[in-house]
């Protein structure tokens, strides 16, 4: 197996749970979850971070009085998007905070170990599951526009379309040929051949010969 396919494994495995699984049944484990900042408060003294995967929202929240100074530091260092791994073990939130909203507003994690996968830049757009965002901006900056929950909703059901579509065409015999896509250039890999637009003069189509920016998402 090549290096870079156990590296990836052994992120994979490292997530015990995602952000949209645990329950009340889960208090009292020490649980480790990977995905986006989608929101960060200071409130006495606490950092409360909501942490987000195409799964759903956990709380989870970083006491001073229990974890690290550098762990605090790094807490208060994040914004919008940042991709973070947290470990810690999960709790029941004070009577009266829960989140009815959320599968899992019963509960909360407290962090104990806090780790940066990817810094984020300041975004064009808050990743948002209503918002009047203009359209070309959205499709500037498409591959953030895929994460709003709305869209993963429409990802999720065409794959479903698709898988099932697959299977039924695979069950009857046929075979499945991956045809070429017409995309966005990206600056990096092998030369794209290109393939001029109708629509915007001087501007082009690229075949690419990997897929750089579906690998983004």
């Amino acid at each position: 197996m090549p290096a870079f396919l156990d590296d990836l494994e052994a992120l994979v495995k490292q997530r015990t749970h995602t952000c949209g699984e645990l329950s009340e049944n889960d208090v009292g484990k020490t649980v480790v979850l990977q995905g986006w900042v989608h929101s960060r408060r200071n409130l006495g003294g606490l950092v409360f971070l909501l942490l987000r995967d195409r799964f759903g929202f956990t709380q989870v929240v970083v006491n001073p009085e229990n974890a690290a100074a550098d762990i605090v530091e790094a807490a208060h260092g994040l914004t919008y998007e940042f991709v973070v791994e947290v470990e810690g073990k999960v709790g029941r939130r004070p009577s009266g905070q829960e989140n009815l909203k959320q599968a899992t507003g019963a509960i909360e994690v407290e962090v104990s170990a806090l780790k940066i996968l990817n810094a984020s830049k300041p975004l064009p757009f808050l990743i948002e599951e209503d918002s009047s965002i203009n359209e070309d901006l959205r499709l500037k900056y498409r591959y953030l526009d895929l994460r709003r929950p709305q869209l993963q909703r429409h990802l999720v059901a065409r794959h479903k379309a698709a898988q099932i579509t697959r299977n039924m065409l695979s069950d009857a015999g046929f075979l499945e040929v991956e045809t070429p896509i017409l995309t966005k250039s990206t600056p990096e890999g092998a030369r794209d051949y290109l393939v001029p637009s109708r629509v915007s003069k001087g501007n082009f189509y690229a075949l690419p010969q990997s897929p750089q920016l579906f690998k983004q998402l």
